[in-house]
């Protein structure tokens, strides 16, 4: 399933806010038009307070969600504060555990929003307010329905809150795939690293991306893999430095669920960043994924019997 909320998009940011916010609702769009539209649903759980609290401080927690956080904090945060804001956060967070629990038994299920990578465990960052896809893996753990869980990286950004909210979780693997150029300027330390430089090229990158994902199989033989399918590593991104083409996004998005229908590893994903004004463009960058998913896996569009 393909989880989508309308909340995704209903943040009234300020003019020229960096941040895209009507990409959600625009994917969601295009994906009414093909064959994906039969598993578009929406999501039924919403994050709890305890769930949150999984990966993260709960005075934090309990300050996000009450509107007290600092003016320092906000800034960091990069959204002003907001009813909305909290509500859009609960449901991205709630259906990221939705989707890996249902990845675990379908085989694949993505979450259009998410990827908040730069969430720490005590404070937001560069638009990520809490960790979800840590969130969803240390659930999967907690709950006995995984005991090996590989949180793998796409965004063209290090995953640093990830690193550091995981760094002492052995059954949770961090790798990221990322601009050694890029931010954040200070690096966590993930399970395995994979900085390459500014100007890489498609050949580079996948290269560099099969290896990653042959080592963290061989070695770890996750139950589940949590994809962070950032679409900024494409070339015509305006925070990405790599010259990733349109094509190579869809090999990169490719590659990933080949490995894991190959090796059958359920595989969840979620969007990740993209950074263009031309949000267009940004919206076509993300529905490679979902071109990649009807090649890789034209059976899972079957629609399902009744009741199913």
């Amino acid at each position: 399933m393909l989880f989508y909320h309308p909340s995704y998009s209903s943040l009234s940011l300020p003019p020229k806010h960096r941040f895209p916010i009507e990409k959600y609702h625009l994917l969601y769009q295009q994906l009414l038009q093909t064959p994906c539209a039969n598993w578009l649903t929406q999501p039924t759980v919403v994050a709890s307070f305890e769930q949150l609290s999984l990966c993260h401080d709960p005075e934090y927690v309990a300050a996000f969600l009450n509107g007290m956080l600092a003016s320092s904090d906000v800034k960091r945060m990069g959204f002003p504060w907001s009813e909305r804001l909290v509500e859009r956060t609960l449901h991205s967070v709630g259906a990221a555990l939705e989707a890996a629990q249902l990845a675990l038994s379908r085989g694949f299920a993505a979450n259009l929003s998410g990827g908040y990578h730069h969430a720490f465990s005590d404070r937001a960052a560069g638009f990520c307010i809490f960790n979800d896809l840590a969130i969803a893996a240390r659930h999967l753990i907690r709950t006995g329905q995984a005991d090996s869980v590989l949180l793998l990286d796409c965004d063209v950004h290090q995953g640093d809150g990830s690193a550091e909210i995981l760094a002492a979780d052995p059954q949770i693997i961090t790798c990221s795939l990322h601009c050694e150029q890029n931010f954040p300027k200070l690096k966590q330390q993930s399970d395995y690293d994979f900085a390459l430089p500014k100007g890489s090229s498609d050949e580079v990158y996948l290269a560099t991306l099969n290896e990653a994902l042959g080592l963290c199989t061989r070695l770890h033989q996750p139950d589940i893999i949590l994809y962070n399918a950032g679409a900024d590593i494409y070339h015509h991104d305006e925070l990405g430095h790599f010259d990733i083409s349109l094509d190579g996004v869809l090999a990169r998005d490719t590659l990933v669920l080949k490995h894991a229908k190959r090796n059958h590893i359920p595989l969840m994903a979620t969007l990740g960043g993209g950074y263009q004004r031309n949000v267009g463009r940004l919206v076509d960058v993300h529905l490679q994924l979902f071109i990649a998913l009807q090649q890789v896996w034209p059976e899972r569009f079957v629609p399902f019997p009744p009741g199913q």
